[in-house]
């Protein structure tokens, strides 16, 4: 990285292109520049053909110097330090304190450039390169300019290793509201590189830390278990919290596609029980709906009081014997 510091006293973090990618990006501009130059030249001397040598010779000079010296300039003037072989290689030219720069940055540039790159053939600005601690050519020297990379590989971040599975549920009734964040900070960042360190420092640093989250917790770990283990474990809880409280602030989340909806937690409410002349049809939904009328029913049948013919059978059904 590369220590420049701005006016306000800001150390720039930025990372010098080295002469390999530089290299491979003039060989693309240099290509795109004669070819453009090549056929401007085709173009106009055949349409000046008529002139005499000096005007041909005035005309291929002119030529020469807009688009080989020129063309970089304009280029870099208005795309502020990316030509097209820099944008393919993901570089930059910027100022020392890291700015965009400007005409006379590009102007300074492409003059010297057009000496050290195309009339050496590359040999002054290669030598430049390699003697400069930050890669820089006679051209950037006098500028006051750099040239960086922008893209950066950035690295993915390690996941931190779970802990064993006889750990879950040990730590679910744990109060972790009051750790502050940068204790979790240096708790992560332990689990990652604890296999890189010293095993007794290793052993010191979790048994400190260990510590520090009881002081907050203010619950011991359990008997037996390492520092290591209640570290691991109390990250996997924080973890665990950390989602169900994400995916909780949504419904229906985390769970698949097609599946049915997950009815509420909540208690739903209750039907009212039905009261006296309701049936219990007439209660839908905590709704009572309204009172059916009763069917008509017949009329009861008259039984007679006296005797005679018939009675005895009508009242109990046994015919008696004749």
């Amino acid at each position: 990285m590369s220590q420049l510091v701005t006016g306000d006293a800001v150390v720039l973090g930025l990372r010098p292109a080295r002469l390999p990618s530089r290299a491979l990006a003039v060989f693309i501009d240099l290509v795109v520049l004669w070819g453009v130059y090549l056929a401007l030249s085709m173009t106009l001397l055949s349409a000046t053909g008529s002139l005499d040598d000096a005007a041909t010779a005035a005309v291929a000079v002119a030529l020469l110097v807009l688009v080989l010296m020129g063309g970089p300039v304009m280029v870099e003037t208005l795309s502020h330090g990316r030509s097209l072989g820099k944008l393919v290689c993901g570089l930059r030219v910027v100022r020392e304190d890291g700015g965009p720069i400007r005409f006379r940055h590009a102007l300074v540039r492409g003059a010297l450039g057009f000496v050290e790159i195309q009339m050496s053939v590359g040999v002054v600005a290669c030598v430049a390169s390699l003697v400069s601690a930050r890669g820089r050519r006679l051209g950037d020297v006098f500028a006051g300019t750099l040239v960086v990379r922008e893209r950066i590989p950035v690295p993915q971040p390690a996941p931190v290793p779970p802990p064993p599975p006889w750990v879950a549920g040990h730590f679910a009734k744990l109060d972790l509201s009051r750790v502050p964040d940068g204790l979790w900070l240096a708790v992560r960042q332990y689990l990652l590189r604890m296999n890189q360190l010293d095993p007794q420092v290793s052993w010191s640093m979790a048994q400190r830390l260990a510590g520090d989250i009881v002081a907050w917790t203010g619950a011991p770990p359990p008997e037996g278990m390492p520092p290591t283990t209640y570290l691991s474990g109390v990250v996997a809880e924080r973890q665990r919290r950390d989602a169900q409280r994400v995916l909780g602030a949504r419904p229906g989340a985390g769970q698949p596609e097609g599946a049915p909806p997950v009815p509420p937690a909540w208690p739903q409410p209750v039907p009212e029980r039905a009261s006296e002349g309701e049936t219990s049809a007439e209660v839908v939904s905590g709704a009572v709906s309204p009172p059916v009328p009763p069917a008509p029913q017949d009329p009861p049948a008259v039984r007679p009081s006296g005797g005679g013919p018939g009675a005895e059978e009508r009242r109990t059904g046994f015919v008696p014997p004749a």
